[in-house]
């Protein structure tokens, strides 16, 4: 008996992405079966693609920002029926250790990416648990669906940041995640929020969202417009400058969280960070909590990505990739279709 195979985006070594038939999943008793309508590229997939992520590992089929519809469903499925629209969050946790009986499964230590540690949404199809995937509410659209991810992951750096309206933030990097944190903190009822890139038409695009835009390092402009310092910070790239740039541009007592994976080490002024008590956290993923309530601000139109969001088929992924990589241009996030 053949196998039913199905087409996907292979991701076969650095800077290798080539279309394959696979075999299509079939899922578990308590999964559903997706049939994928819009993926996102994601900044770690690109650290990936290059080589340079030990997560990541070929022969893979990434991609774990997606939205689509329910083609088969197992077994022990209750509450999901084939034809729904869905989004599903792509961190499978085991349900059993404290940190996901205490509302954290995002650290929980056997946890899984689709994407990474299991076939993600590169592909026509993708199995997930069915209490994993969540539907997308009447008027929503795929690539609405396919933003809920990467805005869960803004969303939670800001309650990490414990923001209130009268805070002044400063973010350091304008790509997608940047970007998501500088609506999300809109979203908390921030202001003058100020962000910074070397990239001229991404901070176009910061600038058109309503952020203040601003080339190259923070500190010169932190002198001339603000000399006691932001209130708090994001480095939303992950390296050294960046991440030292977020440390000096807050006041005493300034809290900071670090989200970007670029480089795994860095230096770091911690005298500074002792003599001025400034509060450092890191921020992986998103708890469950922080992906419904990104599928409810999408649904109340409080991310406005999609004009500068491109789509690209499938079969020119790997084209897409180098584009990322070499320079996006006025473009926050390429959506493959499927």
């Amino acid at each position: 008996m053949s196998i039913a195979a199905m087409k996907a985006l292979v991701y076969e070594g650095p800077r290798q992405m080539n279309m394959r038939n696979v075999p299509i999943p079939e899922p578990g008793e308590d999964e559903v079966l997706v049939d994928v309508k819009r993926v996102g590229i994601c900044g770690s997939e690109l650290g990936g693609y290059l080589g340079h992520n030990s997560l990541r590992k070929p022969p893979l089929v990434m991609g774990h920002e997606f939205s689509g519809v329910v083609s088969k469903i197992g077994r022990r499925v209750t509450a999901t029926k084939i034809g729904d629209r869905v989004v599903a969050n792509p961190l499978v946790s085991c349900e059993r250790c404290m940190d996901c009986k205490t509302g954290a499964p995002h650290l929980c230590r056997e946890r899984q990416l689709l994407g990474a540690h299991r076939p993600g949404a590169f592909a026509e199809r993708v199995a997930v648990p069915e209490r994993n995937v969540h539907p997308l509410p009447d008027g929503m659209s795929f690539d609405e669906g396919a933003f809920v991810e990467p805005f869960a992951c803004a969303i939670h750096v800001c309650r990490l940041l414990s923001l209130s309206p009268e805070d002044r933030l400063f973010i350091a990097g304008a790509g997608p995640i940047g970007l998501f944190a500088l609506q999300a903190a809109q979203s908390y009822g921030l202001r003058d929020i100020v962000i910074s890139d070397v990239n001229p038409e991404r901070l176009e695009i910061a600038r058109e969202l309503g952020g203040i835009a601003i080339a190259g390092g923070i500190d010169a402009w932190k002198t001339e417009h603000l000399p006691g310092g932001f209130d708090a910070a994001v480095d939303a790239v992950g390296m050294e400058v960046t991440r030292n740039g977020c440390m000096t541009a807050v006041k005493s007592a300034g809290r900071v969280v670090f989200t970007g994976l670029h480089e795994a080490d860095s230096r770091l002024p911690v005298n500074l960070a002792i003599r001025n008590e400034i509060v450092m956290r890191g921020a992986f993923a998103y708890t469950p909590y922080d992906f419904r309530l990104a599928l409810q601000w999408i649904g109340e139109g409080k991310n406005r990505l999609l004009p500068w969001t491109v789509h690209a088929p499938l079969e020119d992924g790997g084209g897409c990739f180098e584009k990322l990589v070499a320079g996006p241009g006025k473009i926050a996030k390429i959506l493959l279709t499927v």
